[in-house]
């Protein structure tokens, strides 16, 4: 069986002028990196602001587990499928870390017969968006510790310097570090700490600003420190802006590749789910709508996660409204979640599957309280027995949804036709009523409860001392109306990744919140959840290599 690197290095691409010219997009409109990649220019994205918009299809999932579900390679998939179909449809993706290629996951490209290409590219380097923002996150705090060190006209408390250095790769201990040890001129001696670059409130920035005007609006209002008396200290006021905004100039348009069978893929941003809000960039989303009839977007890890930051970050920020919803899951990871080990989840079990399948449920019951259709998909397996799919089948059919099996990672495009069909029929007889969750109006502990209790299924929220009178600061300080970005772990609708399925009888303990006053929205940390993760034992990295012909192996 190949690799999904041997499928990608094998697969014969068209040059990107080609892929864009099949959506109307001439060369001129393009920004090339090479042969395969290019970005769409201002202009053109200014060009096409009056094109009707085609329809938005989020592609979601269960919560994710070690028997994998797939969702990325459903999106593209699906993607292809419309083209096989004759539809004009796009893909809108997120760009991989750097983080967990080298870490648990490996590359984040799709997998089988149903991925973006260049493949090794976009794990990788690809344009070097991500470089961007790190060297934007990292010329802010060097600007604000120079302030400090050259007379600290602005009364910077240095205890309460709240801006992170970033970096994209799990490194553990960078997580809490002194700086500025040394002679006199070093630095003032204070604890400082790592983010991973998708982690970065530059990256969220960049994911939600609408065009450049935008994105340095957003930029001078990211809180870096507060003063000795207690009032915020601002990028804007340290003069940062504008430098930061020259960082990010190319990094801000929106990345146009290609899948193996060439549908078109805007690939933007890269913020976690779980640490972050998740989901590609609105610029690309929006170029997106406006160069399609159909397009096929996702969210990162579970809808617990990726699509309720979606619909109450994205869609409330943006003016984005969704038409259908797709809900991946798989017969495997609906056994792991009823209690199945891994090693025996090839065992064709309906007790362990009607016990996971609650997993199933509560996302269904949560895209549905959006008023969003859903449509349920199995990422088929060989494994898979009929008995165990006619199950899930009826399950969802009980609950409104439409069905289908996914055999894109085998097939491609063709295997993804049943849903993509399934897809079609949902937008033509299903009205979407979308709605956020939440009213602006409600206080921040008052939305916190909503998306705990709601979404996850708590039965209360705990707060930490310290979060409570976190929160208090933030809404003096104003922003009590902004959205909360809960950062919790993927694994569970708990906090705690070791309740599988739909945990009952459950509390979510907040230890701590801060605001992104950029982004526009509060981060509300959950649990032991971490904004820089770690390696492994046994890193990804360990099996990656590159021969002479520069040829690269182990992306996975």
């Amino acid at each position: 069986m190949k690799t999904d690197i041997e499928i990608a290095q094998e697969a014969v691409m068209k040059p990107i002028k080609e892929v864009a010219l099949s959506l109307g997009v001439k060369e001129e409109d393009l920004e090339l990196y090479g042969t395969y990649k290019a970005k769409l220019s201002n202009e053109y994205l200014n060009k096409i602001k009056a094109n009707p918009d085609g329809k938005l299809i989020l592609v979601t999932a269960i919560n994710p587990t070690p028997a994998g579900e797939g969702k990325t390679t459903i999106s593209v998939g699906l993607g292809q499928a419309f083209g096989k179909l004759d539809k004009k449809a796009i893909i809108a993706l997120r760009e991989p870390s750097l983080g967990p290629c080298f870490g648990v996951k490996g590359g984040a490209a799709g997998g089988g017969y149903a991925q973006v290409v260049p493949m090794e590219d976009l794990n990788l380097h690809f344009t070097g968006d991500f470089h961007a923002i790190t060297s934007a996150n990292n010329l802010l705090a060097a600007l604000l510790d120079n302030h400090i060190q050259q007379g600290n006209q602005l009364n910077i408390d240095t205890r309460q310097v709240v801006w992170k250095r970033c970096l994209d790769m799990n490194d553990r201990v960078l997580r809490n570090i002194v700086v500025g040890l040394g002679n006199k001129t070093d630095g003032v001696v204070r604890e400082d700490h790592f983010v991973i670059t998708v982690a970065s409130e530059i990256m969220a920035v960049l994911c939600l600003a609408e065009d450049m005007e935008d994105l340095k609006e957003r930029l001078g209002r990211i809180i870096v420190a507060y003063k000795v008396t207690g009032e915020p200290v601002t990028a804007k006021d340290l003069q940062a802006v504008g430098a930061m905004a020259a960082l990010l100039k190319d990094a801000i348009l929106p990345n146009l590749i290609q899948t193996l069978e060439h549908t078109p893929a805007l690939v933007h941003g890269g913020p976690f789910a779980n640490i972050a809000h998740g989901c590609n960039s609105v610029r690309a989303t929006k170029a997106a709508l406006k160069m399609a009839d159909y397009v096929i977007t996702e969210a990162g890890f579970g809808a617990d996660l990726g699509a309720e930051k979606f619909f109450d970050i994205k869609c409330r920020l943006s003016g984005l409204k969704p038409d259908a919803v797709v809900l991946v899951a798989t017969i495997r990871a609906l056994k792991y979640n009823g209690g199945i080990p891994k090693s025996d989840l090839n065992e064709e079990n309906l007790e362990a599957l009607k016990t996971g399948i609650g997993n199933l449920e509560k996302h269904i019951e949560n895209i549905q309280r959006y008023g969003v259709p859903v449509v349920v998909t199995l990422n088929s397996f060989l494994t898979d027995t009929e008995s165990e799919t006619e199950f899930v089948k009826q399950f969802c059919e009980e609950r409104g949804c439409e069905f289908a099996l996914s055999k894109v990672w085998e097939l491609g495009g063709e295997g993804g036709i049943p849903l993509a069909k399934k897809v079609l029929k949902t937008l033509e007889t299903k009205e979407s009523h979308f709605r956020p969750l939440y009213e602006d109006s409600l206080s921040l502990k008052e939305k916190i409860e909503k998306v705990a209790k709601e979404i996850y299924g708590a039965k209360g929220v705990n707060y930490a001392p310290l979060a409570s009178k976190q929160l208090e600061k933030i809404e003096e300080l104003g922003f009590s109306r902004l959205p909360v970005c809960m950062a919790k772990n993927q694994y569970s609708l708990s906090d705690d990744p070791a309740l599988l399925g739909r945990p009952t009888d459950f509390e979510i303990n907040i230890r701590e919140v801060y605001v992104s006053a950029g982004a526009g929205f509060v981060v509300v940390l959950t649990g032991a959840v971490m904004t820089m993760p770690g390696l492994p034992k046994k890193p990804a990295a360990f099996s990656i290599d590159v021969n002479e012909d520069g040829m690269i192996t182990g992306l996975f």
